[in-house]
């Protein structure tokens, strides 16, 4: 499996582009907001003759959705996430008017995601591990073979994910980060929702809230 970070909008989002040899593709956390920001994404996946399946989003939090719309539309593909956060991507309008922004209404989801179904794509897949806390309905999503996690808003370098938004619920996110990440081996690397790649093992000897 391959992997292509973006850093979108202003927030610094991380959206990732995953696919292997079969170069079906899956995006998660479109955040491109701006017509060069989609335009970057539209070149990369035409010049790698990638061919997209799905939209992911690890939570609905506006900032993670800013592309949903416009992915969708160009590569007529649905969109999967945990029906936890369903009711907020529905009011995404309201939460980004908090930020003085304006933003079009997302397609709802086309799948909801659990643990007992992975998320496939070409001859790859990733594990749903739901981590509500950060937002009701927030998952990373671990690929075991290949060792990483992509821990969206639930765990960055050396800190977590913020818990004063609607929804939010630190002893929640707590426990989600104790029972579903630090479980996982060393090894893994962490590519979270925003700022620098890190691992399961330095950040459970390192971040200051595990």
């Amino acid at each position: 499996m391959q992997l292509k970070v973006f850093y979108f909008n202003e927030l610094r989002v991380c959206t990732y582009v995953l696919w292997d040899e079969t170069k079906e593709c899956i995006i998660v956390d479109p955040g491109c907001e701006s017509e060069s920001e989609r335009q970057r994404l539209r070149k990369f996946i035409a010049e790698n003759e990638l061919k997209p399946v799905l939209i992911v989003n690890t939570h609905a939090h506006f900032d993670h959705v800013l592309g949903n719309l416009f992915v969708a539309k160009t590569y007529s593909i649905p969109s999967a996430m945990h029906e936890g956060d369903a009711p907020l991507l529905a009011k995404v309008a309201q939460q980004s008017a908090m930020f003085g922004l304006a933003v079009a209404q997302p397609p709802m989801p086309g799948r909801l995601l659990t643990e007992e179904e992975p998320v496939r794509f070409g001859h790859s897949q990733l594990q749903a591990l739901c981590t509500p806390g950060h937002s009701p309905g927030g998952i990373c999503l671990y690929a075991e073979d290949d060792r990483f996690v992509l821990s969206g808003d639930t765990l960055f370098q050396e800190s977590i994910g913020r818990t004063d938004l609607p929804g939010g619920n630190y002893e929640q996110l707590i426990d989600s980060i104790r029972n579903k990440l630090m479980t996982l081996p060393d090894d893994v690397k962490v590519f979270p929702g925003h700022g620098p790649a890190t691992s399961i093992g330095y950040e459970r000897r390192n971040n200051p809230f595990i």
